[in-house]
């Protein structure tokens, strides 16, 4: 989905790489949050919330002795940034952040509201568009929620497959 955006967004070769490798790794470092914090059904703790903040950081940790993953980290490091500058981890803002980690947050809010998870049930594609119309301006920049929302959306099912579905 994020090449699909970064496409439409008129990315040269070169940054649809980037930006697929950033799609790819950026939550790698959930490989050190314990799977109990992962994987709990309900609310997390102050604590467990904490511990998973500090994934977008173990990401770019992790890449940092791939010379050639440099430009990567830092879309790493972005991707739970919001556009009002109240994500994780370093509080940015609007352009401060990577173009590549503002699409990738679209793209992954879209499949975490549509596929089932361990405290909640999928959202149909019509409601999670509709909450990421909710949230341009504030979470996701709004330049990058018009052009995803402007694509023929896929919803994931469950065994990891997509359906098409229309958008609202």
């Amino acid at each position: 989905m994020a090449l699909r955006v970064g496409e439409a967004m008129g990315f040269e070769p070169v940054e649809l790489k980037r930006l697929e490798l950033g799609a790819l790794f950026h939550d790698i470092g959930k490989i050190g949050i314990p799977t109990s914090i992962l994987l709990k059904p309900g609310p997390l703790s102050p604590e467990e919330r904490a511990t998973i903040e500090m994934h977008p950081e173990l990401g770019e940790r992790i890449l940092e002795p791939i010379e050639r993953l440099a430009e990567v980290r830092t879309i790493v490091r972005s991707c739970h940034e919001r556009w009002d500058g109240a994500g994780y981890p370093d509080r940015k803002a609007g352009d401060q952040i990577p173009l590549e980690a503002r699409i990738i947050l679209v793209c992954d809010a879209f499949h975490a509201m549509t596929t089932d998870r361990p405290y909640r049930k999928r959202l149909s594609c019509e409601e999670a568009c509709r909450r990421l119309r909710e949230g341009a301006g504030t979470q996701f920049d709004p330049n990058v929620i018009d052009v995803f929302l402007g694509l023929p959306l896929k919803a994931p099912l469950s065994h990891g497959s997509f359906a098409s579905s229309a958008r609202p």
